[in-house]
């Protein structure tokens, strides 16, 4: 920092200090301070939703894999019984479902869920920066504007005796006002400009997502409804009937009256 920009840095914080001592009037813009706000909300949400969207293709990722995981596992734990049983058979089949669902993740979701959700969330946080150093910069040619308003309204109290005092104050407070003014003036008009393209911005994005959850939902519905055909076609109004639960019950009241179970 160049000592111009040090002795900048000074006079402000010490502007800041005498505005909390009351010795320097502080120019309140409520218009201002009402858009900063709802801009704030509007950079913290981005930064939610590019969090909770990548999470989102995260844990589709992680479920597709577990589920594979699982897979390998009953296919493993049936075969290893009778492999020509309809147990084993389904448990086949419930494996080759899944990894195909899983390389669905991989070829349908992931690469276009990039591009039509990360990235876009991505980008629009990407602006943030730029926005908050222009507030940042505002703020900071706010408290030029009010000390030289204050060192100006000083001498109109009480003149100097030095004749050019007064009129290098003005010219100071003069261009300080317009800087500041400008500034202020282009916030307060983009801002609310910025929020109103939300909408219409993160619209496709969410009309894509919810397009590729569906074909997700779709993909897994078809291919797990192709292993239903190796179970008995009694079976679904079993469970509607809550029979199924009662012939689980049946199998561990066997297993609890094995010795190696605690029985006698």
């Amino acid at each position: 920092m160049s000592w111009t920009g040090f002795k900048k840095t000074l006079n402000r914080a010490g502007t800041t200090v005498m505005q909390k001592t009351g010795q320097i009037e502080r120019t309140v813009d409520r218009e201002f301070a009402d858009e900063e706000a709802k801009y704030k909300v509007y950079e913290k949400e981005c930064n939610v939703l590019q969090k909770e969207a990548k999470s989102y293709l995260d844990a589709m990722r992680a479920m597709t894999a577990a589920q594979a995981r699982m897979a390998d596992t009953i296919d493993a734990f049936y075969s290893a019984a009778d492999r020509n049983s309809d147990g084993a058979m389904a448990g086949n089949a419930y494996k080759r479902a899944v990894e195909e669902l899983d390389n669905v993740i991989g070829r349908e979701l992931d690469a276009p869920y990039r591009a039509t959700v990360l990235d876009p969330a991505l980008k629009m946080n990407s602006y943030f920066p730029l926005i908050n150093e222009a507030i940042s910069k505002r703020n900071k040619k706010l408290l030029d504007y009010d000390a030289a308003r204050s060192k100006m309204r000083k001498l109109i109290d009480k003149p100097s005796d030095d004749p050019t005092k007064f009129p290098k104050a003005q010219q100071e407070h003069d261009d300080a006002k317009e800087i500041f003014d400008a500034l202020n003036d282009q916030l307060v008009q983009e801002l609310p400009q910025l929020l109103d393209l939300r909408i219409p911005y993160f619209d496709p994005s969410f009309e894509a997502m919810i397009r590729m959850q569906c074909k997700f939902a779709e993909e897994g519905y078809e291919k797990l409804s192709g292993v239903q055909r190796y179970f008995a076609d009694n079976v679904r109004d079993d469970y509607a009937a809550g029979q199924l639960d009662a012939q689980v019950e049946g199998v561990l009241q066997e297993m609890k009256e094995l010795s190696i179970c605690g029985g006698n």
